[in-house]
């Protein structure tokens, strides 16, 4: 063809031309690559997976609509832009609220799969990832969950609080702010639950974990996950999974967002962040300082918080992501101040460092591999730096009393004495616990149809853990290598069905191989809709769990302590053995009922066994039954897991939205456990089956619950109640909490200078109940400037805590938000 075109172009001047111009046509055609454009796919469904046609996306760049399609009959859509950038997708539909997608990075040429969720007007839809591992919808859930998003932690210096909007968590706090703060979901122990932050695990080794030390700074919202999911993260998820993430950065341009307030009992806070994103990077960065002088003596707290979040676009469907999670705080501690009368001269100190790097990828063919490692390092540092009282010498033995006290608790019985607050010997006193964890998570996950999603998980695990106490020349160490695997299949059958079934093989270094499999079922038999009672979702749950023991449990084992002191003969006796796993078999059931589509009903039962719990062997037991004394370094007693007990009760929660402007929330828990076996009852008969004499015929359990009994601090009716207004330039919002008697132990048996047992009351309703109620509002000043107030415990209630610990009164804040910059 050439050679023609030569010969042409020979003939005339203008046929010269025109085959140049020809060739040079053809040469751009063959070799010049077409425009380059982003290219954005997905799939727009409702909550239940069920396609959205004619829903329209828009995509934004800058603040400004840069593309726009509509989905077509299976809710797929495609839309191109021409130039790279950040993006965020911005859905709507008839019926449905408008979709704000997280912004993301495309690049030149790229295709970038993006589905998107978009919920039905008037109630709350969110999505879990703690559940299975996968960003999943609420409604598609076969287990209970609930998310706290970051918005309302706005006026929070702590997230204790927005916690207790939860069916079945009751939280207990030995103290006012700074105080130890334990979780017990669903009636399981307070170790029992598994705390991520970021996808780090943040528990001490054994689950122990204080949530009066988390401060709301760099929390962009927490999901509690009710029952034990060991599938998916191991040992320590025995009652629950309580996830919390760090924010990202957003805007085109960074934002300096500045928090300043001031309160009552000498309380402040300041708090800064910075974020924003460029291109292929995201950044977010936070610090923040609280202090209080509390309203008891000797109790002042102050934390520090500092956060970053790290996220750079390797390619759109590659990301590495870091965050870092340091937080220092330091407390006084008075003590059971109510027992004494007076305040120990005391203090904790904790230092706990959380950190992680994550990179995941997302194939065009719905493949998606994570990689993480992560750390934690924490320290707990526990002094007494005198003893406070009036100090009375006897066997050669100097002990500490408090003033005289009249106990009284909320079952009515009362006692008077003095109970002993310091022991006799070199001050100042003081110990260490560390707990120290290297973690790697790897995780690949399938979707084979829109149906059908497979996961597989690897995880690793060295934990290593360190209990120092100078004065009894006690230093001990352990280290842990634990390994686990996971499988996992999810989907549905019609958008109508959901299921998950799963399971974890567990080698751990303390118990050997352990499975935990797990099954869920949710059926959504009438799908939601604007007609009354249009929208009812059955589910149906059962799970098994396990859990490692903690440091002072290994530590202070009473088979360690027995073999210690050579009593081989007490451990063939009384069938006493190594720390082993503690268990949980749980299932529950539950209904969703859509009344309107502006006001749900949910419902449920749960059950769970708990088996080979831990309890505590006090130090009289150890010398009375085994001839162990003070001598020994477990002075205090001793750990054994002979306590069984179950849990089980009924969660209700309501949910309401009459206009965009107004969200209610209510909920209430009935709780029913009750112990089944333990040591100090069946065992040892009468070492921990106490009697006061003056309640004679009374059985009281001084240091653990006995048979029959309900487990201590485990409120048997709670509740919770909200209700938020919301206009553009302000916001009111009321939180309330509610608790009804619970068993306790006052811990005072021999603690007074006749070494009896006078001090001890009845187990049964010995806790108060409590009504905690809380008010918040927000006003928007300028475009910039905002102003806010908090109010904790309208009613001036003391008894929020356990008994002997009185609670913080009423206490009020106010401050102002300032924002600059940004788009």
């Amino acid at each position: 063809m050439s050679i023609f075109l030569r010969r042409f172009a020979a003939s005339s001047p203008l046929c010269a031309r025109l085959c140049r111009a020809v060739l040079m046509l053809l040469f751009t055609l063959v070799f010049t690559s077409p425009a380059e454009a982003v290219v954005i796919r997905g799939r727009v469904t409702n909550p239940l997976g069920v396609a959205v046609p004619g829903a329209r996306v828009q995509v934004v760049a800058a603040g400004k609509v840069v593309a726009a399609t509509v989905a077509d009959a299976d809710g797929n859509f495609e839309v191109r832009t021409g130039d790279a950038g950040r993006f965020t997708l911005l859905t709507s539909a008839g019926g449905y609220l408008p979709a704000v997608g997280e912004d993301f990075y495309g690049g030149a040429s790229d295709v970038v799969s993006k589905d998107v969720t978009i919920a039905v007007n008037s109630v709350r839809q969110q999505v879990s990832v703690t559940a299975t591992g996968i960003p999943t919808p609420l409604p598609q859930l076969t287990v209970p969950v609930t998310v706290i998003p970051g918005e309302d932690l706005a006026t929070r210096f702590d997230i204790t609080q927005e916690m207790r909007q939860t069916p079945g968590a009751f939280l207990v706090q030995t103290g006012q702010a700074g105080g130890v703060t334990s979780l017990f979901m669903r009636g399981g122990q307070s170790d029992a639950n598994k705390i991520t932050i970021d996808g780090i695990s943040a528990e001490d080794v054994g689950g122990r974990f204080d949530f009066g030390t988390v401060s709301s700074t760099g929390v962009a919202g927490l999901e509690l996950n009710r029952g034990p999911n060991s599938a998916l993260y191991g040992s320590d998820a025995l009652a629950s999974v309580i996830s919390l993430s760090t924010p990202r950065g957003e805007a085109l341009r960074p934002v300096l967002n500045y928090s300043g307030d001031a309160g009552n009992l000498h309380t402040y806070r300041n708090e800064a962040s910075v974020s924003g994103a460029y291109r292929k990077l995201d950044y977010y960065t936070a610090f923040s300082r609280f202090d209080t002088s509390n309203s008891l003596p000797n109790d002042k707290y102050h934390s520090s918080t500092a956060a970053v979040n790290l996220g750079y676009a390797l390619a759109s469907r590659t990301l590495l992501r870091g965050t870092i999670r340091n937080a220092v705080s330091a407390s006084g501690v008075p003590n059971s101040h109510d027992f004494f009368g007076i305040s120990a001269n005391a203090k904790q100190a904790d230092q706990d460092i959380y950190a992680q790097g994550t990179l995941e990828n997302r194939t065009l063919g719905d493949w998606h591999n994570l990689v993480r490692y992560g750390i934690a390092r924490k320290r707990e540092q526990f002094t007494t730096f005198a003893p406070v009282g009036t100090p009375v010498t006897a066997f050669g033995y100097t002990t500490y009393y408090g003033n005289v006290m009249t106990i009284r608790g909320a079952n009515g019985y009362s006692t008077t004495g003095q109970a002993s607050i310091a022991f006799g010997g070199p001050y100042p006193q003081s110990f260490d616990q560390v707990s120290n964890r290297d973690e790697l998570y790897y995780q690949s996950d399938y979707a084979f149809t829109r149906h059908v999603t497979g996961l597989f998980g690897f995880r690793y695990e060295n934990e290593r853990g360190a209990f120092r106490f100078p004065i009894f020349g006690s230093d001990q160490a352990l280290q842990r290598t634990n390994f686990q695997y996971t499988g996992q299949v999810q989907g549905d059958i019609r958008n109508r069905v959901f299921y998950s079934l799963g399971g974890a093989l567990e080698k751990n270094h303390l118990f050997g191989t352990r499975g935990t499999p797990r099954l869920g079922i949710a059926w959504a038999a009438v799908r939601p809709s604007d007609k009354a009672f249009h929208g009812t979702r059955l589910r149906f749950d059962v799970s098994r769990g396990v859990q490692e023991p903690n440091l002072n449990v290994q530590f202070s084992s009473l088979y360690g302590t027995l073999l210690d002191a050579g009593n081989t003969a007490a451990i063939a006796q009384y069938g006493v053995h190594p720390p082993q796993a503690q268990e949980a078999r749980t299932y529950d059931v539950g209904v969703d009922q859509n009344i309107t589509s502006k006001l749900v009903l949910k419902g449920g039962y749960f059950h769970s066994q708990f088996d080979h719990q831990y309890e505590y062997v006090d130090a009289g037991a150890l010398q009375t039954y085994f001839g162990i004394t003070g001598a020994i370094p477990n002075f205090y007693g001793a750990y054994t897991n002979s306590l069984t007990y179950r849990a089980q009760g009924m969660e209700l929660e309501t949910q309401y939205q009459p206009t965009h402007r107004i969200f209610v929330r209510g909920g209430y828990t009935f709780l029913a456990p009750i112990v089944q076996r333990s040591f100090s009852s069946d065992a040892l008969l009468v070492a921990g089956s106490t009697v006061n004499p003056l309640f004679p015929g009374i059985t009281i359990g001084s240091t653990s619950p006995l048979v029959g009994q309900r487990p201590f601090r485990r409120a048997p009716h709670t509740g919770f109640l909200s209700a938020q207004y919301t206009r553009p330039s302000f916001t009111v919002a009321f939180r309330g909490a509610f608790s009804g008697k619970s068993d306790d132990s006052t811990f005072l048996g021999g603690s007074t200078a006749s070494f009896d047992n006078s001090l001890l009351l009845p187990n049964r309703d010995l806790d108060f109940g409590y009504a905690k109620l809380d008010l918040s509002g927000t006003y928007r000043i300028t475009s910039r400037v905002g102003a806010f107030t908090q109010l904790e415990n309208l009613m001036n209630n003391q008894h929020i805590g356990p008994i002997g610990y009185p609670g913080l009164p009423l206490t009020v804040r106010a401050g102002l938000k300032i924002r600059l910059g940004g788009d």
